[in-house]
């Protein structure tokens, strides 16, 4: 059973720790330096021309903030909630810390299941963050052009935030059960970003289009699944990763299959072994 001071402690722990702001920090930047900052300056130094100068303007205003902001939780911002997700569980191999939380009466799962709750509230912290500056960078450019916000409806904002949470929480899931296979952080991580930013576009990209079998492989996959879904709610189709490949329901729920698949996996593995 969780027991509300043990999430306590993981917030607490989580907040401390220079690295989860830093995650944020680079998450935040590189969404407003790529979804806004280049489009916008390219076009207002007349690199862009005709067609282009007018689709990179419409690309930074409030109209686009939904495919702005969740582009980058297929891969990228879903790359940083994989190291959040490691650093949560592997440090305290790294620490020796495991038995020291044992010893203040809270078992292995429940400390577990306490980590997994605030992986879930940092996704939601992350994706927020990336609505909110987007939507204000958005703001100002259009009361600089002087040209209508048109922002998007509450639904739509409201389905796009609810689908780069599911994304973000599920790639920060595989963070947590790689560390605990694992016991450590390095190794983690590294195996994590390089299925998550490499593998999987080498299959998507050159494997799939020449095989049929590993072209339905892939439907079955986290990463297509959580591009379909992203790309299916409206984000960026230009960013990689963002491709619909199945249909919106389907990528809905097997990325909460596998959410749920790693975090079960997590707290099985966890308490089956000992934590030396």
């Amino acid at each position: 059973m969780i027991v509300l001071s043990d999430v306590r402690a993981e917030l607490l722990k989580a907040t401390r720790r220079p690295a989860t702001w830093l995650l944020v920090v680079v998450a935040v930047t590189l969404g407003l330096l790529f979804n806004y900052v280049v489009p916008y300056v390219s076009n207002t130094n007349g690199l862009g021309t005709g067609p282009n100068a007018q689709r990179d303007l419409e690309s930074v205003l409030p109209g686009n903030l939904v495919g702005n902001s969740i582009a980058g939780s297929a891969l990228f911002v879903g790359a940083l909630a994989l190291i959040f997700g490691v650093l949560a569980v592997g440090s305290e191999y790294a620490w020796s810390t495991w038995k020291t939380v044992v010893l203040q009466g809270v078992t292995l799962r429940q400390a577990l299941a306490a980590k997994v709750i605030v992986l879930l509230a940092f996704s939601l912290a992350i994706t927020l963050s990336l609505f909110l500056t987007g939507g204000l960078a958005s703001a100002l450019i259009a009361i600089r052009e002087d040209v209508p916000m048109g922002w998007p409806s509450a639904s739509e904002l409201g389905l796009a935030l609810l689908g780069g949470w599911l994304v973000t929480a599920m790639w920060g899931s595989l963070g947590v059960l790689l560390a605990v296979g694992f016991r450590s952080v390095a190794m983690p991580i590294g195996l994590g970003l390089v299925w998550l930013l490499a593998v999987q576009n080498l299959v998507a990209t050159l494997a799939a289009p020449l095989i049929d079998w590993v072209d339905s492989m892939q439907t079955f996959m986290p990463g297509p699944n959580a591009g379909s879904l992203i790309a299916s709610l409206g984000g960026n189709a230009d960013t990689p990763g963002v491709v619909a490949i199945v249909a919106v329901e389907r990528a809905a729920t097997t990325t909460s299959v596998y959410l749920l698949l790693f975090t079960v996996a997590a707290g099985w593995l966890l308490g089956r072994r000992d934590i030396a």
